[in-house]
Formats: structure tokens, C-alpha cells, sequence
């Protein structure tokens, strides 16, 4: 897939807003019929533009009251160290996120908790854990001011 032309743009902006929209609806109101729609979504689902389908659950909802953004800092920067600690911060299921940085920090994680007390375990028995972190820094969300939302794809973008 080169670019992604208007109606690839229309039917990415049409997923990110409902990943459940019928083919039927989703070729209705980017101007497709069904089959040549069903053509375009299995395309960019081939070609890796659309990642995955997944549900947005309210964390509330499921008693995860507590967010918290959770900076490192490694002390060690040898791929072996590197792997070791991304490798741990995967099998950590309250890490929702997590980013490779540049700057001052080396790592961004997005957590979720049901409570402090949770993440305080949390913090005692599997972030402290990991090898080579130097220091762990963590801001605790009030309250979503914007909600994840679509990006905001552009004409002319190359997959």
C-alpha cells in the first residue's frame, strides 16, 4: 500500500469512531458499495494500517479508580538490560502503556489501579523489581480532561 486515498481516510476515520459499524454502514456513509468497502477495510487490515479492534472499557466501570503515569529512569543502557526490563514491564497487566523516551526519563507506563493501596503493591513487588531502575517517578491522574480519541489522519498518508 503506497498512500491511502480519500475514501482509505474516510473509512479510517469511520472505524476509529465505531470499530463495530456494519459493512453496510461503513460503505454508506464513505460513499462505497459493500463489497468494494470490504475490499479497502481487509486491505488496510492487511497492510497493517488497522492494527487491531478492541473495546473501550470505562476503568471505573471495572473498579480501576486509580490512573497514575509512571516515569523510569534506567541506571544501564545495554541492549541485555534494555530487553530485560521491557520484557518485565510486558508482563505486567497493570501497565495498560508503555513508551520508550528521549529526554530525561527513559520510560513512560500508564497504570491502572484499583486502589492506592493496590498500586502501593503494585510498586513494592513488581516495578521495584525490575532490574536497572534508578528511579521511579509517578503522577496521579484527577480526571480525564480528553478521552483517547482518533488520530487525526491526514490525506497523503503513507502507511
Amino acid at each position: 500500500m503506497n498512500t491511502l486515498d480519500e475514501i482509505d481516510l474516510r473509512i479510517l476515520h469511520e472505524l476509529q469512531s465505531d470499530g463495530r459499524i456494519s459493512n453496510q454502514e461503513l460503505a454508506d456513509r464513505v460513499g462505497l458499495s459493500p463489497s468494494p468497502c470490504l475490499r479497502r477495510v481487509r486491505r488496510l487490515e492487511q497492510s497493517g494500517v488497522v492494527d487491531k479492534y478492541t473495546a473501550v472499557v470505562d476503568p471505573a466501570a471495572v473498579g480501576l479508580d486509580i490512573t497514575a503515569f509512571v516515569r523510569l529512569r534506567l541506571d544501564s543502557h545495554g541492549t541485555g538490560v534494555v530487553e530485560r526490563v521491557e520484557e518485565a514491564i510486558r508482563e505486567i497487566p497493570e501497565v495498560t502503556e508503555a513508551y520508550l523516551l528521549a529526554g530525561d526519563h527513559d520510560y513512560l507506563l500508564k497504570v491502572a489501579a484499583g486502589s492506592f493501596a493496590a498500586y502501593e503493591e503494585l510498586m513494592r513487588t513488581k516495578l521495584r523489581a525490575i532490574p536497572a531502575i534508578s528511579s521511579i517517578e509517578t503522577t496521579f491522574t484527577i480526571s480525564v480532561t480528553k478521552p483517547t480519541s482518533p488520530l487525526p489522519i491526514r490525506e497523503g498518508a503513507q502507511p
